[in-house]
């Protein structure tokens, strides 16, 4: 008897536990029907929804809100619950608005349509990503024209190195079409992706034409110092015609009167 009194008890405080409740509009508190685990004895009623030139047929709980239709709706439209509007007799309805206390039953019909400042935000954001791949294609022509010319920058390098004269205007020429590219860059909005592929770029245009002005200095510097060393050279010619004197040599006019001086001493 105290075996069967016990379990008796276990199993009135089970079913006091699986007891869910609900709250009806107007402060009414009742017992919600099937409840955790009797989902199977819930009245379901089948839904048409229209969703543009879509229809779909939705099982619910007869007892259902709409926010819950907007949940199951979810998984079938893509659509998240915030982003839906229901519409059932020509009126739009609420989250917490009951299926069956506004009239709809089995086969009823409700338009679901897309909330416009949600479209909207799609259709800025799908604007954003067709920007950011024109602009992430920009840059990859770019980067493509920038490959040639680090090329020429690496061999302009080498001869340099391996004691190559390389005329100044070569370099000035390298330069200015890397500058040309930087320009390009520039002229490119870009965000996202895009924007960090444009600023690696720009540094590498930017390192490129550092490399070229350091060899353009040297290379200057290279040529100075021969044309001083030539410069000396003829100074120290215009000295030995000097006949290492520094006094220049004595007029021919003065030799011949000294000449005639010595005919009168005679």
């Amino acid at each position: 008897m105290r075996k069967s009194a016990s379990k008796s008890t276990e199993t009135r405080e089970f079913n006091y536990r699986e007891i869910d409740w609900e709250l009806r509009p107007g402060g009414m508190l009742v017992q919600k029907m099937g409840g955790v685990g009797d989902g199977s004895s819930r009245p379901m009623i089948k839904i048409k929804v229209s969703h543009g030139l879509c229809h779909y047929d939705i099982a619910v709980p007869a007892q259902s809100t709409f926010g819950d239709l907007k949940k199951v709706l979810a998984h079938e439209t893509g659509l998240e619950s915030t982003e839906q509007r229901l519409l059932f007799k020509g009126k739009e309805k609420e989250d917490d608005e009951y299926l069956h206390m506004v009239g709809v039953s089995g086969m009823s019909k409700v338009i679901l349509f897309e909330d416009p400042a949600s479209k909207a935000r799609k259709l800025e954001e799908m604007k954003r990503n067709q920007d950011s791949l024109k602009a992430y294609e920009a840059v990859a022509r770019v980067r493509a024209e920038v490959d040639e010319l680090c090329e020429k920058v690496a061999a302009l390098e080498t001869n340099f190195r391996g004691g190559t004269k390389i005329a100044e205007k070569e370099f000035s020429v390298l330069i200015e079409l890397l500058m040309i590219q930087l320009l390009k860059l520039d002229s490119i909005e870009a965000d996202g992706q895009a924007k960090v592929q444009r600023k690696i770029e720009v540094r590498r245009i930017q390192s490129f034409v550092d490399t070229l002005e350091n060899l353009k200095a040297r290379s200057s510097n290279s040529f100075s110092h021969n044309s001083n060393a030539v410069s000396v050279t003829t100074k120290w010619e215009t000295f030995a015609s000097g006949v290492g004197s520094l006094s220049a040599p004595v007029p021919i006019q003065s030799a011949t009167k000294l000449t005639r001086d010595w005919e009168r001493f005679d």
